[in-house]
């Protein structure tokens, strides 16, 4: 299992009318962590374009259990529980200051060949980097 923190502040406009964090924020806040947890790797979205392969979201799930606000510093959790293959599969959980629990998911990607449009393994390079944590 891999797991990866990164943090990021909640502007005010990612705000609704309430003060509460938009619901369709979230999303955005897991692109943020699973972009982070990559990187951490040693690995890019961009270096797995440049090398053919895309990885567009296939699912996504949430619950949302408590809101957060303007200003919150937001901690993104994101685990990698099982060694990708076509798909990678990651899972959030995002915390407030106080370590509270505010919500959870979790996205499935797919590996799709850029030029052949259909799913590929997952690149040689980012397994080697991957593998090790399994």
């Amino acid at each position: 299992m891999y797991v990866s923190e990164t943090t990021i502040r909640v502007r005010y406009a990612e705000t609704d009318r309430m003060g509460y964090v938009y619901y369709g924020n979230y999303t955005q806040y897991f692109e943020v962590g699973r972009v982070e947890a990559l990187r951490q790797l040693g690995t890019s979205y961009k270096e797995m374009e440049d090398s053919g392969v895309m990885l567009p979201v296939y699912t996504c799930n949430l619950k949302y259990l408590k809101p957060a606000f303007y200003d919150d510093l937001l901690i993104i959790k994101t685990t990698i529980p099982e060694l990708p293959t076509a798909k990678i599969n990651f899972e959030y959980e995002i915390f407030n200051e106080k370590n509270e629990l505010l919500n959870r998911g979790s996205t499935t990607l797919v590996f799709i060949d850029i030029h052949s449009k259909k799913p590929c393994p997952a690149p040689a390079s980012f397994m080697e980097k991957i593998k090790k944590f399994f």
